[in-house]
């Protein structure tokens, strides 16, 4: 973006980063749940932003706005109804209400808090894609955030939903995409952001992507 950009133009570019870091998350958990594999770069992405919990900015959570150009892209699909996974827009709305329990909750939040700060150095020192760390974070999710309701329902394969391994992943991911959506509404984003700053969010995205 310009630096001349107007304050309220960059305050939509910044919550258009967050939008794309939760839909690139839930595109990942789409594919996890048909496949049972995931692209391991755009998981590294999603689970990266998990521990960056004191960036200095929206990009630096996901570690530059070019690691976000697969959500970019799905982004801009929606807007122009051209969204290939017709789950996705779906996923992503039960992700933002689940976020809003979960941030009323505040037991709950500092209780995730405490569980990523635990793992923090395991992700430092082995990855935070490696299987135990998915594991934990899987287990955070299924231990606190599962429990609200209504849950976020995934639909995939049932061969792969029905290994540990996978459905650990889907949790830790789904725990990113909710990292995401908090870091939208931090930035004052809104539902009437997609009703009454359409066009606003549509030239961000046009700007980052071109």
């Amino acid at each position: 973006m310009s630096s001349t950009a107007s304050p309220a133009a960059s305050a939509i570019s910044e919550r258009v980063l967050a939008l794309a870091g939760l839909v690139q998350a839930l595109a990942q958990v789409r594919r996890i749940a048909d496949t049972g594999q995931a692209n391991a770069a755009v998981l590294g992405t999603a689970l990266d932003s998990v521990f960056r919990i004191d960036a200095a900015s929206p990009a630096q959570v996901y570690g530059g706005t070019e690691a976000l150009r697969p959500g970019l892209v799905l982004l801009r699909d929606y807007f122009v109804n051209d969204t290939k996974d017709e789950q996705l827009p779906r996923l992503a709305m039960a992700v933002m209400q689940l976020e809003r329990r979960f941030v009323r909750d505040s037991a709950m939040a500092e209780r995730v808090q405490a569980g990523i700060r635990a793992q923090s150095g395991a992700a430092e020192r082995l990855g935070s894609a490696h299987p135990d760390v998915l594991a934990a974070l899987g287990g955070l999710y299924a231990e606190t955030l599962s429990h609200l309701r209504p849950r976020v329902l995934v639909q995939g394969n049932p061969h792969y939903l029905g290994q540990a391994n996978v459905v650990a992943e889907v949790r830790a991911v789904l725990l990113a995409a909710v990292r995401s959506a908090v870091l939208w509404r931090q930035l004052g984003g809104s539902l009437w952001d997609f009703l009454l700053r359409r066009r606003d969010m549509i030239a961000a995205l046009h700007a980052y992507l071109d």
